[in-house]
């Protein structure tokens, strides 16, 4: 019997999640080492690495199987906004540049969005990880900085979905329902591991430029 495709993914991705997962900036960040601004840093990154995924999202909405995997609901560009806006103030915009393991991130989102397990890759790969480990770290700025709804942890709050555990298991049976050939599906799986060591890098140049500046 084959394994749902979902549980192979998850499966076969786990080293690379806990990787990421204990990345020290992440460490340093949880511990309450790191000023405002230095978390700053991390919220500009994902602003500009969504606002890549989204723009894709909306690129593919018509797709027939990609299309599947599009939900403006998830879409955090404004969020995004708002955190920065309370982070860094009205002049946010002219605060922040994408580092270059962003843009090479970014660079990859466009690159693999012609081919619909590409997007998925990236898609699952942040958008999971959001909604499970990414509520932790939310409840522990909010204690950390004070912050509430409306600008600060806005990116990691997804009201629009209502209950995630129930989002996640559809999310799941949508990966299962795509049943790829095994060629697809390692190449899938290729390119989380991919998108999980992208991702990794962003906070390990993150923890370089906090360093940096102490």
């Amino acid at each position: 019997m084959t394994t749902p495709f979902s549980e192979a993914l998850r499966n076969a991705t786990w080293a690379d999640h806990e990787s990421a997962e204990s990345e020290s900036y992440l460490a340093e960040l949880m511990g309450g080492r790191l000023s405002e601004p230095e978390y700053g840093e991390m919220v500009a990154q994902h602003y500009f690495a969504y606002v890549a995924l989204d723009g894709v999202s909306r690129e593919l909405a018509d797709h027939p199987v990609a299309g599947r995997f599009v939900f403006p609901e998830l879409y955090r560009e404004r969020a995004l906004e708002r955190d920065l806006a309370t982070i860094y103030g009205p002049d946010w915009r002219s605060r922040i540049a994408p580092s270059k393991a962003t843009r090479t991130l970014v660079a990859r989102i466009h690159q693999v969005s012609d081919w619909p397990g590409g997007y998925i890759a990236h898609h699952y790969t942040r958008y999971l990880g959001d909604l499970s480990g990414g509520q932790f770290i939310r409840m522990e700025l909010q204690k950390i900085y004070g912050y509430a709804k409306g600008g600060g942890v806005d990116f990691y709050f997804f009201d629009e979905l209502g209950s995630l555990p129930r989002f996640k298991n559809e999310y799941r049976a949508r990966l299962d329902g795509l049943d790829p050939e095994e060629r697809e599906r390692q190449r899938i799986i290729g390119e989380v591991k991919l998108a999980y060591q992208l991702n990794t890098e962003v906070l390990t140049e993150l923890l370089h430029v906090v360093k940096a500046a102490a």
